[in-house]
């Protein structure tokens, strides 16, 4: 069989019912051991209690942008994360929810990507310069979140006097560590007086990036720059018309750091094991790039002669998306289609389920990433920033964050399968690797 031939590798689903207690115990060192394989066959599956699963574009897009659209995050989302990120904006609801879309969305315009594309092109470069020098076996599940990284330090904690970079990347690399364990309690959804687990480890790893981001705003603040350079800047900006209270800006902060790292950092990563499991597509997509930008930083603005990486870029998420499952509870009985839908009812999205649907995608499993070439798909079929009014306010930030840095790299690096096994994917706080991510890396001559 020839390379290119070879079907990604895929997450093993449930093939058996599932107990609450199973679901709890699984559910927290890989979510995707949980989710009924019967969601890659059928586009709606009943589970047990009061849970549905949900892979009907058309119920999908009802509950998210119609009769659904308020229905609040789930409870255990808010459990598991809550102590992490705050009330910011992923987690807030009504109003307050409203207030902080409404405040936070000029943040990601496209007027202000070019101005961030720059730094996340300065990382892409230093990144390509490395591997060239260091040829030989790399671990792209390290490379893709330590890019990330280097630009979440770049476009908000960047040219601070009073917290040094190391102190940034020590603080944060601690910080996700913190919110990936998840609690099994949280899970159950048990209350939150009984002790969990991560209780017995110390909470400075939160403690200490909130300070961290405490120092950078306010001394940001103080410079009073009259044009923004970087996302701080645009942030403080946004707030300078828009009064908020310090410690929602922080949860914010820290929301977007949390989102835009793991984020971009797992698609990456999945993105080159892509190519590399694809000679062809890589070479093409390599030379559409030289085409646009053969030298120097490459610009927002060559990102609009780069379809085909764009379409790679999507198939990726297609295939491993980073938020593979999300879930809501019904505030209201509803009825869709003909399912019925109940007040307290947990509705399940498994989006890794619905990018592979055999009913909904030809050759499901494939790398094709042709698919987003000029067709429309219907909505509610591809959801890898969710939909409706909770849409991934950062969409465009981490499409562009991703295909810069993948371009700077793939103009100087050719990925290859070496020897190593691939690991499977696994969904705790977003869908990683389970294991190192091997790949021969070459500097292209």
């Amino acid at each position: 069989m020839k390379q290119f031939d070879v079907t990604p590798v895929a997450a093993r689903l449930a093939e058996k019912p599932v107990t609450l207690l199973q679901f709890a115990r699984s559910a927290g060192r890989n979510m995707l051991e949980v989710i009924p394989a019967e969601t890659l066959r059928e586009t709606y599956v009943r589970g047990p209690l009061n849970i549905h699963y949900f892979c009907d574009p058309e119920i999908i897009t009802e509950l998210l942008v119609g009769q659904g659209r308020a229905f609040p995050k789930a409870k255990f989302t808010k459990d598991i994360i809550g102590s992490a990120v705050g009330n910011g904006l992923i987690l807030s609801e009504g109003e307050k929810w409203r207030q902080q879309r409404r405040r936070y969305s000029p943040l990601f315009a496209a007027r202000n990507l070019p101005t961030l594309a720059r730094y996340f092109a300065e990382t892409g470069n230093e990144v390509a310069d490395s591997l060239a020098e260091n040829e030989g076996p790399v671990d792209v599940a390290q490379i893709a979140p330590a890019s990330t990284l280097a630009n979440i330090s770049r476009v908000i904690f960047s040219g601070n006097e009073e917290v040094s970079a190391e102190q940034i990347r020590v603080g944060l690399i601690a910080y996700f560590k913190y919110i990936s364990d998840i609690s099994l309690f949280d899970l159950m959804g048990l209350p939150k007086w009984l002790p969990r687990k991560k209780w017995l480890s110390s909470r400075a790893p939160v403690t200490t990036m909130r300070e961290l981001a405490r120092q950078v705003i306010e001394q940001r603040r103080s410079e009073n720059r009259s044009e923004p350079r970087d996302f701080l800047d645009f942030m403080i900006e946004a707030l300078k018309t828009d009064f908020e209270d310090e410690e929602t800006t922080v949860d914010n902060l820290l929301t977007f750091v949390v989102a835009g790292h793991e984020t971009s950092a797992n698609a990456l990563a999945w993105g080159y094991y892509l190519l590399a499991l694809n000679p062809e597509m890589q070479h093409k997509i390599r030379e559409e790039i030289l085409a646009a930008r053969s030298e120097g930083l490459v610009e927002y603005s060559d990102l609009e002669a780069m379809p085909l990486l764009r379409a790679h870029v999507k198939e990726t998420l297609r295939l491993y998306p980073s938020a593979a499952f999300f879930a809501r509870d019904a505030s209201e009985s509803v009825k869709i289609k003909d399912v019925s839908i109940e007040k307290g009812d947990a509705l399940f999205f498994p989006v890794y389920s619905l990018h592979r649907n055999e009913r909904l995608w030809e050759e499901p499993n494939e790398y094709r990433p042709e698919r987003f070439l000029g067709a429309s798909l219907p909505r509610g079929q591809y959801i890898p920033f969710g939909d409706g009014p909770r849409i991934c306010i950062g969409a465009q930030y981490a499409e562009t964050e991703i295909m810069v840095l993948m371009a700077s790299v793939l103009r100087r690096v050719n990925f290859t399968l070496g020897k190593a096994q691939i690991p499977e994917p696994v969904l705790t706080f977003t869908m990683r690797t389970s294991g190192p991510l091997i790949l021969e890396a070459e500097r292209v001559s």
